[in-house]
């Protein structure tokens, strides 16, 4: 396919995309539900194979072509081949910037679709109605609506003690648009989009991956040669005896250096931004629903901090016609006399010409309450989110299941389990008393999830069959003062399962019989 053909193509469908508005009205009806996973599913897999037309076509180095014309002269050349030259320069590096950016957005809208159908994954699945066999929804589109036993009746199931939040689904660049969606975030959008994705960038301690070392030896003519030579990791607590063996005893080391890789939690730059994007767009929109009930309850006069913003507003942008346009100084001495004059008669100074003390308190309120508590909002969701998805899933269903977290490590180390130590009690106090949103604040979370990762390590050879979304429930319980019931309803499971899980725990870490015991270093082993 030619180049422009494919860059036309890849436009034109990006930007359908974006024409079609997702909404979720009617996410709990199960035709709707199944047309919203079948076309999300149907864009990835298009745009995917757009993705590997790209490739083919050497749009991941697209810069390539312009070595043939480049920007050093030869003396001899004459000035009309090197204007030629300069001409065919910037037709190319036009034609490179357009392939760069056009698999740019195409790289986002395939992340931003996966994080979506990771959602409705763990959203809901089908029942067959004959033998009662469960399926995900890539299941069923993979056997096109036919059980196994001949049936085509299905019932659909919401799971509710799945972690998922397809809320964001809307909010998500999924026409590979971030850049403009960053763009419209406010200041306070802004600074929480740095937070998440600081949050996703956590990165592990670094892993050697590759030794790079120049060396000095001997050659078969008796020359001395220098080298720049790479090992595998596998090699970095012998690599001197390793380059010994290749290139013989009396080869020097002169330079050495480990190369090392840092995953992050969320190991792709396209699906950070996506998630951060989507989080951060949807606390927007929890901000514009709650924040006057807020402010209604915190401050001491609602209906005056409304005013005092609508004056601001109303002068924000004004210029009066008996001042020069260009005169910015004076415009900006006339904006600041009417506001003046405005909140005199209005009383919001006191005798001194300062505001008053009540405004100034509301003032700095709600500035505290926008700081510490609205902006840190989306962080706190996604927090929660990973939090839950790793304290109530399995290691292997982390590395086998669509998750809603595309790229997520399977594992965390002490670093990337830092972004964890951090609660924020107001925010998720904020949430619970003004949203239907349901969240426990989980102190030391990342000793935690710590905890989490020893055990499944103790309990991988087990035959026990564990309820890990219980299981995780119990984990909770085990190391926190929080209520049974509150670790119930935040995780939308049962107490009786969880009360279960909690015995399962006791058995495997204080076995009392000696069959057990027994059973135990069989593990172990």
């Amino acid at each position: 396919m030619p180049e422009s053909v494919l860059v036309n193509k890849a436009e034109n469908y990006l930007k359908a995309i974006a024409n079609d508005v997702i909404s979720l009205d009617n996410i709990e009806d199960f035709e709707y539900f199944k047309d919203l996973y079948f076309k999300l599913d149907d864009r990835l897999n298009f745009l995917q194979e757009l993705k590997e037309d790209m490739d083919a076509q050497g749009y991941t180095t697209p810069f390539t072509s312009l070595n043939k014309y480049g920007s050093k002269a030869v003396a001899d050349i004459d000035v009309e081949e090197m204007g030629e030259n300069s001409r065919h320069n910037k037709i190319f590096r036009m034609k490179a910037n357009a392939k760069k950016n056009i698999l740019d957005r195409v790289k986002s809208a395939i992340d931003s679709h996966k994080i979506a159908i990771g959602n409705l994954e763990q959203f809901g699945y089908v029942k067959c109605d004959s033998c009662y066999k469960k399926y995900s929804m890539s299941e069923y589109k993979q056997i096109e609506g036919k059980c196994s036993c001949g049936c085509t009746i299905f019932s659909f199931k919401i799971r509710k003690d799945a972690t998922h939040r397809i809320e964001i689904i809307p909010y998500l660049p999924l026409s590979g648009n971030y850049m403009v969606l960053r763009n419209q975030l406010n200041t306070f959008g802004r600074e929480s989009l740095k937070q998440v994705l600081n949050i996703l960038k956590q990165e592990r301690r670094g892993v050697v991956k590759t030794i790079a070392l120049v060396i000095r030896f001997k050659d078969k003519n008796n020359r001395l040669v220098r080298k720049n030579i790479t090992l595998d990791s596998e090699y970095i607590n012998n690599y001197e005896e390793e380059v010994r063996r290749i290139y013989g005893k009396r080869v020097r080391i002169e330079a050495l250096r480990f190369h090392r890789t840092k995953p992050a939690i969320i190991d792709d730059k396209h699906a950070r931004t996506a998630l951060a994007i989507g989080y951060v767009r949807y606390s927007e929109q929890i901000i514009d629903d709650i924040k006057d009930e807020i402010l209604k309850r915190k401050l001491s006069d609602f209906k005056r901090i409304n005013t005092y913003d609508e004056i601001f507003a109303e002068y924000e942008n004004k210029t009066p016609n008996f001042i020069d346009k260009y005169d910015l100084e004076a415009i900006d001495k006339w904006r600041k006399s009417q506001i003046k004059e405005n909140f005199k008669h209005l009383g919001f100074y006191d005798k001194y010409g300062n505001i008053n003390r009540s405004l100034s308190r509301d003032l700095k309120k709600r500035e505290n309450i926008y700081k510490n508590i609205l902006r840190n909002i989306a962080s706190a969701l996604i927090i929660w989110d990973i939090f839950r998805y790793y304290i109530t899933t399995s290691n292997n269903s982390r590395k086998i299941d669509i998750s809603p977290f595309p790229y997520i490590r399977v594992e965390l180390d002490r670093e990337q389990r830092k972004v964890f130590q951090t609660t924020h009690k107001k925010v998720i106090e904020t949430l619970n008393t003004y949203t239907n949103i349901k969240i426990i604040p989980v102190c030391e979370m990342d000793l935690l999830l710590h905890d989490k990762f020893k055990f499944e390590k103790q309990i991988k050879n087990s035959n026990i069959k564990f309820n890990h979304v219980a299981l995780g429930a119990a984990l909770i319980h085990e190391n926190s003062d929080i209520e049974l019931e509150d670790i119930s309803n935040a995780l939308n499971i049962n107490e009786s399962k969880i009360k279960k899980e909690i015995k399962n725990i006791e058995n495997i870490k204080n076995p009392k019989s000696d069959k057990s015991k027994k059973f135990l270093d069989l593990i172990k082993k």
